[in-house]
């Protein structure tokens, strides 16, 4: 056991001295008024670590962006070693999977991640289509347990590994007494249900007149125009605020707006604003649907309930504000959560990965 970990380390060490190149596959589109995708946010760690890396594709246009997948993945061909590829259900599964197929023809090492909270349902609906490509790849990848279960079905042995926050970045703010101050953080999109927000503080507002909704991030599908007619008609107005999307070192400044976190999705995995709020503090309400129940246990460090429920959701978050004790509880057991989803624990596992890629690695860190 000892003489393998020495091998594995050794691994590691001569991967970090050779630096293999490195290509990353998926929505690079935060310039471009996206959201931060975790791939993002890995590319420039892991450059800002040595690492070669290219990454694609910044095309907005969906086609296009397919197209710019197939042609770095050629014409970089000389110039990495192993490609990591992101894994989504719906239309952008056909990227993926025809990155896959040329990748694989051109001998590279590949692992492939996966990501969104619809990919289990897509897999039960294509199964033949989710085996061929995940039978592709040198590893398998899930940020969840959610999507690992969900996914084990169609391919063995896949691992997880994490999304990562800044710790640093997220203060602290104990809530044993918070005001009725919410937070709601996501692109506003049908699926994350951002109406039942409004709803949950419409119904609040009675027992407590002073309440503040604040509604964080862009819009992606129109929702965001049905949300403020929905607040106008709620006549809470001057109670909802719609700063629009900000860039990701400001969401911390943005989580500190609110004393509670809710989260009123349809659909989900990981979401790493749920993490990021409790990694400031903030005692999170959040619908129990897809991976939201493998991330947080109602009533050590969250309180689920039913999706759609506004009233289960407002009598959540009415205990948190007039019972202490829980509130503080989930404010504590929160923040212990999200240590564990900090770069410094998360960025080395990415660096292990690479490590059993690379044929320096060899297959030392396969199982790990």
């Amino acid at each position: 056991m000892q003489s393998n970990k020495i091998a594995a380390n050794s691994a590691t060490e001569t991967l970090i001295t050779m630096k293999p190149g490195i290509l990353l596959v998926g929505n690079f589109l935060a310039g471009k008024g996206g959201s931060k995708q975790p791939c993002e946010e890995i590319a420039l760690r892991l450059a800002a670590r040595g690492w070669n890396v290219a990454t694609t594709s910044g095309v907005r246009n969906r086609f296009g962006r397919m197209l710019d997948m197939l042609r770095t993945a050629w014409v970089r061909r000389r110039h990495y070693q192993i490609a990591v590829i992101d894994v989504f259900s719906g239309l952008s599964f056909a990227w993926t999977l025809c990155t896959a197929i040329l990748v694989k023809a051109l001998g590279k090492k590949m692992a492939l991640v996966l990501h969104g909270g619809g990919l289990p349902g897509f897999a039960s609906r294509h199964p033949r289509l989710v085996r061929h490509l995940l039978s592709k790849a040198d590893r398998v990848l899930a940020p969840s347990e959610y999507l690992r279960a969900g996914l084990l079905p169609y391919r063995s042995g896949i691992g997880i590994l994490p999304n990562g926050i800044e710790l640093s970045h997220c203060t602290m703010r104990p809530q044993t007494h918070p005001a009725p101050r919410l937070v709601w953080l996501r692109t506003f999109c049908s699926i994350y249900n951002p109406g039942m927000a409004v709803e949950v503080a419409a119904a609040l507002r009675g027992n407590f007149p002073g309440i503040q909704l604040t509604m964080v991030g862009p819009d992606k599908d129109g929702s965001l125009k049905g949300v403020r007619e929905l607040a106008e008609r709620r006549g809470l107005s001057a109670c909802v605020h719609f700063p629009g999307g900000v860039p990701k070192e400001e969401v911390p400044r943005m989580l500190a707006s609110g004393d509670i976190f809710i989260n009123t999705t349809t659909v989900d995995n990981a979401p790493v604003s749920v993490i990021e709020a409790m990694a400031c503090g903030l005692p999170i309400v959040s619908t129990n649907v897809g991976g939201i129940p493998f991330l947080l246990k109602d009533g050590e460090d969250a309180l689920l309930v039913p999706s759609g429920d506004v009233a289960a959701m407002a009598a959540a978050v009415r205990r948190l504000l007039t019972e202490p004790e829980t509130a503080g509880r989930l404010s504590r057991n929160g923040r212990a959560k999200a240590e564990r989803f900090d770069w410094k624990v998360v960025l080395p596992q990415w660096e292990s990965l690479f490590a059993g890629l690379s044929p320096a690695g060899g297959d030392a860190q396969a199982d790990r």
